[in-house]
Formats: C-alpha cells, sequence, structure tokens
C-alpha cells in the first residue's frame, strides 16, 4: 500500500520477542503492525 502511494519506507523494524513491524513511511507515517490484531497508525515513536 505504502508504495502506491510513493512512499519512501524509511525504517523497517521486526521485535522478534513481540512478532510487531514497525514502519516509517516519508517524515511522518508510523504504523505498527502486530502478529494477530489489526494494525494501526502512532502519532509518536513508542520507546
Amino acid at each position: 500500500m505504502l508504495s502506491n502511494y510513493y512512499r519512501d519506507v524509511q525504517l523497517f523494524r521486526f521485535d522478534e520477542r513481540t512478532g510487531e513491524i514497525y514502519i516509517l513511511a516519508g517524515e511522518e507515517l508510523q504504523i505498527i503492525v502486530p502478529p494477530n490484531q489489526p494494525w494501526r497508525f502512532i502519532n509518536e515513536i513508542e520507546f
């Protein structure tokens, strides 16, 4: 979906412990993809 809207994926991270995927696209778009739940946008980076 991100490539269809011409968004560069700046960061892609897979957390082996939780199974979550974190995607930073462009300068503002942040997405969390949990293994067994719908993906969601986040406004701030979670540490």
